[in-house]
């Protein structure tokens, strides 16, 4: 097999269509580079049709949002249907199993032996990380263009335990194909399966070594972490070419693996979706031919794309013009950059001539190094000298600083400012899940997760933030918590806090890096999607549960008339009713069941929730629950109790949680951008903090009391009354739907002060 030579087009020779990373719909909406990426991916198309490929093959992220906007969605349909359907014969088959190769769609079988279409150019696909499957039922944007005919999308699995890849097998003439693809998948878990050894090839079985195998991979090709990356080395070794998708850096030339003896070709992106280094080179487009063994890479530049230069620059390397010490030195170097500026704009003006299609307004990135003792200026004033001339006017500037290493540094606290000081090719690879891991491996001992893995965590985190799945970190807390108590349960645990603890802590360690790990995330993932769904449908039929507040009522023993609501210490129609107590009762007290007793202190307004606020009681239920008052002591994982003491100068709530040791750290804590239902900080001793900002009342801190032994008869004295009305079933809180959840943002509010 060679990479290069001369193969002749004839019945026997593929040619083959390279293109990876499109990101159809990136910046759509911006006025000057909204129009970029569809342009670009029709003159990919047309040079398809130009060359009279046997088919297109695209290696991911064909869109740039998992779920593209319609404008996306219909531009990218028109442009397909206009180059690939048509009467000219398709003169290759395909010998393999398609009911496997497409086993995930309703049509399992290639679009052009479908009879109710006419496709002359195939187009086969994996799909990438901006347009992975989402949702209960998995689907994907490529999902919808293979639905109706226009796309092939093969490369899928559903497990999470082991990977088997059968390729598509492809024959034209004497010339036989085997092509193998990987949809992007979390490079941990797809590490993970390489190194335990549960990724499987197929090979065909007649004729092994006649085949030219083709693979497809939509992953990390550079290292950003011990396994966020897929070194090539795991891939096996029967491999012809690897056409490897996700880095946008184009080096499509076939670069030859010593040690696996295959080649890999990267052809990048054919859109610049960062200011990076890695983006600036020259956008490609490849036209492989296949004959027998032997290929041939074409490689083919992109007209259409925006121009994009960069260039660096060291202050401090211009001794001669400028120093620190000097006055109106910001003049100077506000004049020194404007000029530079100026040179990128007139190479840029001289690479044009005579490229028509290429835009008229380039990108230009000028990133200045200003360490020394060097100040920045205004970049947005500097930018007016440029809108009509460059296509991104606000950060055409960078200023970046290498700080000194101190010698004396001893924080292990993470520094988000390293964080985002990091080179530009790194911030794009950079993922939440790997600042939620990050956070984690620095934070303080008292701060570390207790019940979840920071892997789990951080791939519900990244659910909410990249899926907007609401409910994925909730109900991921739920169902661990869930889990654990019928652990705890099955394992007969001794009911003190060391014993509790050290059995949650091996729970924990044994699910870490395993298959069980990546189950429990994928399933709360579901539940936050079926949660998702249930509340959507109860909004279009209960508007009372839409429109308005719900008044959330405690559980109790007995009804009581509500009383009118009293700000701060007063005395109700009913004598003095319990602090803290609203309108619908709360607590276990009987005193105002009988009207009779003091044991209350004032009386509030309601808690008001929307409706998918939960109490804690319903997060930490364990699958049996209590059924009467009458019981004497419960287990310690079916009780949840919260006192309360008087503190007028505190507004926080602090429940403390008598669940035994079932408790779970967290830094997530409430804030602005705080998300549907509250958030809770649970700290290592089991506390629970509870921000709330929208209330107007005075709420007082509370702590553990041992649970009592409830009284059977009905009649008890009033001091009796009085303690059991301060024992509450749960706490409900407040929702604010109009403000986002930032997870890394700290709590700017810490109840009134």
């Amino acid at each position: 097999m060679t990479s290069s030579g001369n193969t002749v087009d004839d019945d026997d020779t593929f040619k083959i269509l390279i293109a990876t990373d499109i990101h159809l719909g990136y910046l759509e909406k911006d006025a000057v580079r909204g129009n970029d990426t569809f342009v670009t991916f029709d003159e990919i198309m047309q040079c398809a049709k130009k060359n009279e490929v046997d088919f297109i093959l695209l290696g991911g992220d064909l869109f740039h949002d998992n779920k593209p906007s319609r404008k996306a969605m219909h531009s990218c349909i028109e442009i397909m249907r206009k180059y690939c359907m048509g009467d000219t014969p398709i003169l290759f088959e395909i010998l393999s199993d398609q009911a496997v190769n497409f086993g995930n769609s309703r049509f399992p079988w290639v679009n052009y032996q479908d009879e109710n279409l006419n496709i002359s150019i195939p187009i086969f696909s994996v799909h990438g990380n901006h347009d992975d499957p989402t949702g209960a039922d998995g689907l994907c944007a490529l999902d919808l263009l293979s639905c109706a005919g226009l796309l092939n999308h093969f490369g899928r699995s559903r497990s999470v335990e082991k990977l088997e890849i059968s390729p598509l097998l492809l024959q034209k003439g004497s010339t036989r194909i085997a092509l193998y693809g990987i949809g992007s998948i979390p490079d941990e878990r797809l590490y993970r399966m390489f190194v335990n050894n549960q990724v499987t090839m197929l090979r065909p079985r007649e004729d092994e070594n006649s085949w030219f195998n083709l693979f497809v991979i939509h992953q990390n090709r550079s290292k950003h972490g011990a396994t966020n990356y897929i070194p090539e080395q795991f891939l096996d070794d029967f491999l012809d070419l690897v056409v490897w998708g996700h880095e946008h850096e184009c080096k499509i030339a076939p670069v030859r693996n010593e040690q696996q003896l295959f080649y890999v070709s990267q052809p990048g992106s054919s859109v610049a979706t960062s200011l990076s280094p890695g983006e600036a080179v020259k956008k490609h487009i490849g036209l492989l031919r296949v004959k027998g063994r032997k290929m041939n890479l074409q490689k083919i530049p992109l007209q259409t794309v925006r121009q994009f230069l960069i260039e660096d620059v060291v202050l401090a390397d211009h001794p001669n013009l400028f120093s620190p010490e000097q006055p109106n030195v910001t003049n100077k170097v506000q004049a020194f950059c404007q000029e530079k500026v100026e040179e990128m704009l007139e190479e840029a003006e001289r690479e044009r001539l005579g490229n028509p299609l290429t835009p008229e307004k380039p990108l230009i990135r000028l990133r200045v190094d200003y360490s020394g003792g060097f100040e920045v200026f205004n970049t947005m004033r500097f930018s007016q000298k440029f809108v009509d001339r460059v296509a991104n006017p606000k950060d055409i500037l960078h200023f970046i600083r290498h700080r000194e290493a101190k010698d004396n540094v001893k924080e292990d606290s993470l520094n988000f400012d390293a964080l985002l000081s990091r080179p530009s090719s790194e911030v794009l690879q950079l993922r939440v899940e790997d600042l939620v891991k990050e956070y984690f491996q620095t934070a303080e001992k008292n701060m570390q997760l207790s019940l979840l893995t920071e892997q789990g965590m951080g791939k519900a985190v990244q659910e909410y933030v990249d899926k907007e799945e609401r409910d994925a970190i909730e109900e991921l807390i739920n169902y661990q918590l869930e889990k654990t108590q019928r652990y705890l349960k099955e394992r007969r645990v001794e009911a003190t806090e060391e014993k509790i603890d050290e059995e949650i802590r091996r729970f924990r360690d044994s699910k870490k890096n395993t298959s069980e790990e990546d189950e429990e995330v994928q399933e709360a993932i579901n539940r936050a999607r079926a949660h998702r769904d249930r509340g959507d449908s109860v909004r279009e039929n209960d508007a009372d549960l839409s429109d308005e507040p719900v008044d959330v009522t405690m559980e109790s023993d007995e009804d009581s008339a509500p009383g009118p609501p009293v700000r701060g210490r007063g005395r109700g129609s009913r004598g003095r009713g319990g602090r803290g107590q609203s309108t619908a009762t709360r607590g276990r007290g009987r005193a105002s069941a009988s009207q009779s007793g003091r044991g209350s202190r004032s009386q509030k307004a309601p808690l008001s929730s929307p409706a998918k606020t939960k109490s804690i009681m319903e997060a930490f239920r364990a699958p049996t629950q209590r059924s009467s008052r009458g019981q004497g002591s419960k287990s310690y994982a079916e009780e949840v109790r919260i006192d309360t003491l008087e503190d007028e100068s505190n507004e926080n709530v602090c429940a403390s949680l008598s669940v035994s040791a079932l408790f779970v750290s967290s830094t997530l804590q409430s804030g602005p951008h705080a998300r549907s239902g509250p958030w809770v900080e649970f700290l290592a001793l089991g506390h629970i903090i509870i921000d709330d900002d929208e209330s107007d009342e005075d709420i007082y801190p509370v702590k553990t009391s041992k649970p009592t032994q409830r009284p059977a008869s009905a009649a008890s004295s009033s001091r009796s009354s009085q303690s059991q009305s301060q024992t509450y079933k749960g706490v409900c809180f407040e929702d604010d739907d109009e403000e986002e959840f930032d997870p890394f943002k700290g709590s700017s509010r810490r109840g009134r002060r």
